[in-house]
């Protein structure tokens, strides 16, 4: 009677989610992928469900935007000087672009800027230490991976150093990326005077919706006049010191001018959607000194905008361009809009080229990615494995005009369920030195020819078509 009882139960329950995934208008291949593994697995997949499927757009983040009048005010000045000629007349697609940008991700258009490209960990620490030697009112700081080796202390140190010397000092750490650091780490810096939290901390053993939401952003902001933002985390292996990883090739910026002012902007609705804390005031917004004249938009997106701002960007830039796009990506697991946007881009002439891991730091994921490529081989997509080692830079390079530099991977995660921040310059010299560097990766990679790639056993398609299935999950 007990079992009928617990049977009866579980069909319910498997007939109330099947319900709601139906009703919640999923792409058709993941509501049958969901429907498949709730059939197949009623109790894990329930669980699967509840941490990898329950759409969180909405509710949950109501109250993560604040309105700071003073920022209000000097994103409505940028709208207006949109029409007063900020960007090269000669590249139309530009405007329609920082249009989308405000719109589906409420970033402002940025005129006067400097920017330093920060090639692997080397350089992006030591302008970093740099920066933060000099602080004198505050350093905001957020990642999705900080951790307790020889680097971590090199900054907490800094850090905690700077707090006794007045400047404030707020750190906000993704709870999973950074769940290795011991509670002795984040106690150290508490006890230093540094405001540290969590953003969506793992709590066992609750289960929630809340641990496939991911900070996966990368953000400095050093007295609200020098950012710094892109690929590069916090740890020993992005100075190329894990012998398992191998050299860890990445992409950082430093920014000086007023994209600095959005970097600060996305920081404090973070530290307010987490602390509640309302940072306000002109030292975290100073006037620039900046005069050179480089239009950049900062993106936020995430789990908490109401559209999927960085998926509808890289679409509407590579649908928009004239004469090639390059796209440097760890992952590659694209929806079906972006496979349409560069075959079709292939296909009319366009030098697309895709440059990926070719040593893969996660197995689940370089076979699904791998799963792809045919079809964009056959519409004359020409893809690069990068050997040299580990590949992590985010990079999009359209017509040696536009870039995109950020933490977003051109896969469903960013797109989807992570929060990722990233840089779009209108600038030839910025997209000439990234195609500099581009080119450079492309000597120490190894391309994809089509009739080998064909030549994969049966065995090893099968197992890319199956991580394909469940990269929903990954």
């Amino acid at each position: 009677m007990i079992w009928c009882f617990l049977l009866l139960i579980n069909l319910l329950q498997v007939i109330f989610l099947w319900t709601a995934i139906l009703l919640e208008n999923r792409t058709p291949g993941n509501t049958i992928t969901w429907l498949f593994i709730l059939g197949l697995l009623p109790i894990l997949g329930f669980i699967l469900y509840i941490v990898f499927g329950e759409k969180t757009r909405g509710p949950l983040f109501h109250a993560k935007h604040i309105q700071d009048n003073s920022y209000n005010r000097w994103i409505s000045e940028q709208q207006t000087n949109i029409k007063n000629g900020d960007l090269d007349p000669n590249t139309n697609y530009e405007l329609k672009l920082v249009k989308l940008h405000l719109n589906s991700g409420y970033a402002p258009l940025t005129v006067h800027n400097q920017v330093e490209i920060l090639l692997n960990g080397g350089k992006k620490f030591q302008e970093l230490f740099n920066s933060l030697e000099s602080a004198s009112h505050h350093i905001h700081l957020s990642y999705y991976i900080f951790k307790d080796d020889e680097i971590g202390a090199d900054v907490l140190k800094i850090l905690s150093r700077k707090v006794t010397e007045g400047v404030e000092v707020r750190v906000l750490l993704d709870g999973m990326g950074s769940l290795s650091i011991s509670g002795g780490f984040i106690k150290s810096m508490r006890e230093a005077g540094i405001l540290a939290e969590w953003f969506f901390p793992i709590r066992f053993p609750y289960i929630t919706s809340q641990l496939n939401l991911r900070y996966h952003r990368k953000i400095v902001v050093v007295d609200g006049s020098t950012g710094f933002m892109g690929g590069l985390n916090i740890g020993d292996e992005y100075l190329s010191r894990d012998s398992k990883l191998g050299f860890w090739r990445d992409t950082h910026l430093k920014l000086e001018g007023e994209a600095v002012y959005t970097l600060q902007a996305i920081f404090l609705n973070d530290w307010y959607f987490v602390t509640h804390q309302e940072v306000k005031g002109e030292r975290y917004f100073p006037e620039t000194k900046i005069k050179q004249h480089l239009p950049i938009q900062i993106l936020g997106s995430g789990p908490d905008s109401r559209w999927t701002s960085v998926l509808q960007s890289f679409f509407s830039t590579i649908t928009m361009a004239n004469h090639c796009i390059y796209i440097e990506t760890p992952y590659f697991i694209p929806d079906a809009s972006l496979i349409m946007a560069l075959k079709t881009a292939a296909l009319s002439g366009l030098d697309v080229r895709l440059l990926v891991q070719g040593i893969p730091e996660h197995k689940l994921t370089f076979l699904a990615m791998n799963s792809y490529f045919e079809d964009l081989l056959q519409a004359g997509v020409r893809i690069f494995e990068y050997m040299k080692g580990t590949l992590h830079a985010k990079i999009l390079i359209i017509d040696n005009q536009l870039t995109s530099v950020g933490s977003a991977n051109m896969d469903l995660r960013s797109f989807l369920l992570d929060f990722e921040i990233s840089a779009f310059i209108y600038d030839s010299t910025i997209a000439g030195g990234l195609l500099e560097n581009f080119e450079i990766d492309l000597k120490v990679s190894r391309e994809v020819i089509l009739e080998e790639f064909q030549k994969r056993s049966v065995i090893k398609r099968f197992k890319e078509s199956s991580a394909r299935v469940f990269s929903p999950l990954l």
